[in-house]
């Protein structure tokens, strides 16, 4: 099941839709935080894609798991951040739960892909 190329994965797709709205949310975090949670949260986000683009490119199906697996720990990384961002108050309850609810997403996506390479004859 090798895509000829990453950008054809809805789960990369969704991976730098969340990277840009990672960005525009942390807009508004203080500014105090440019190098605490606003580079963590920003740089959880783009790994994710960036993973997940690397690991296919590379033509190799046990690396391209490997880069699959470290996109999907970079997704737990940011599900961590942001629930601290929302406990200090820098994310609201409802932007929150849409955030959470995209990563979760993605990393359901990532665990059905990799489930799926996997299998054997893939």
């Amino acid at each position: 099941m090798m895509i000829k190329s990453y950008k054809g994965l809805t789960v990369w797709q969704k991976s730098v839709d969340l990277s840009v709205e990672i960005y525009q949310t942390t807009e508004k975090f203080p500014r105090s935080e440019i190098y605490g949670l606003i580079s963590q949260v920003r740089r959880c986000s783009v790994a994710i894609p960036s993973n997940i683009a690397e690991g296919q490119s590379r033509g190799h199906l046990p690396e391209y798991i490997q880069f699959l697996r470290i996109a999907y720990g970079s997704g737990a990384e940011l599900e961590t951040q942001l629930l601290i961002a929302f406990k200090v108050g820098y994310l609201n309850e409802p932007e929150f739960n849409k955030l959470d609810f995209r990563v979760q997403e993605i990393m359901k996506m990532l665990n059905r892909l990799i489930n799926v390479l996997l299998q054997p004859g893939t």
